[in-house]
């Protein structure tokens, strides 16, 4: 591949967004409908931490490290993992500047509380994947750590997992590469979306949106 092939990766945090709906992900990452908010976020999170990229506290058996920066050639995805908790064991991998051997464990922290669907737990996976490339070991299990109920959700990491997640991945770059907002069937679940009026739901279901436009132009 080129060598900058990383231009061409794609937002690990979008995982999140084609789980709930690949209509919204379009909508923001192809036809950057919410650019400025999805941009800003990831920004603010990256420049609060550019000087001091890893930051690292070490207790007993246990080294956390806060926003990390990740990425997967496989799943040509980066992001940032929250949180990062390496606890030593045998069978571990080694850390630069740090003395023995660690596993790693992604911590995912989200403001709400658990939700029914998959979008959470998809995004861990793919975190867990991207530390499994750049550390070259097996993570089997992440957390979720949810702030409204001050509690977190152990995730098992397994090979079904994963193969959704790589699944994911390349369809999101079919749709990217080609630029194509796809048609999605929908559902109450439109109600919860932030870009409804941008998608218009029930418009998707009578007419394109072309021939609405050439009819009130018509009018």
């Amino acid at each position: 591949m080129a060598s900058n092939e990383e231009d061409h990766y794609l937002m690990l945090s979008g995982l999140q967004h084609f789980q709930f709906c690949k209509r919204q992900w379009a909508l923001i990452h192809i036809e950057q409908q919410w650019e400025e908010n999805v941009r800003t976020i990831e920004g603010q999170h990256l420049h609060r931490k550019a000087d001091q990229p890893f930051i690292k506290e070490k207790r007993g058996s246990k080294l956390t490290v806060r926003a990390m920066p990740i990425q997967s050639r496989q799943l040509q995805i980066s992001g940032i993992c929250d949180v990062v908790e390496f606890v030593e064991h045998r069978d571990g991998v080694s850390l630069s500047g740090v003395t023995g051997t660690y596993q790693a464990f992604p911590v995912e922290y989200k403001r709400g509380k658990p939700k029914k669907g998959d979008e959470d737990v998809v995004q861990l996976v793919a975190q867990a994947m991207c530390l499994e490339e750049m550390l070259v070991c097996r993570i089997d299990k992440g957390y979720l750590f949810y702030n409204e109920i001050k509690h977190r959700v152990e995730v098992p990491i397994t090979d079904e997992l994963r193969n959704n997640v790589i699944k994911m991945a390349k369809e999101m770059h079919h749709y990217y590469g080609n630029r194509h907002t796809p048609k999605v069937k929908t559902g109450p679940f439109c109600k919860n979306c932030s870009l409804q009026h941008v998608c218009l739901p029930k418009l998707m279901t009578k007419r394109t949106v072309k021939s609405y436009i050439e009819g009130r132009l018509g009018e």
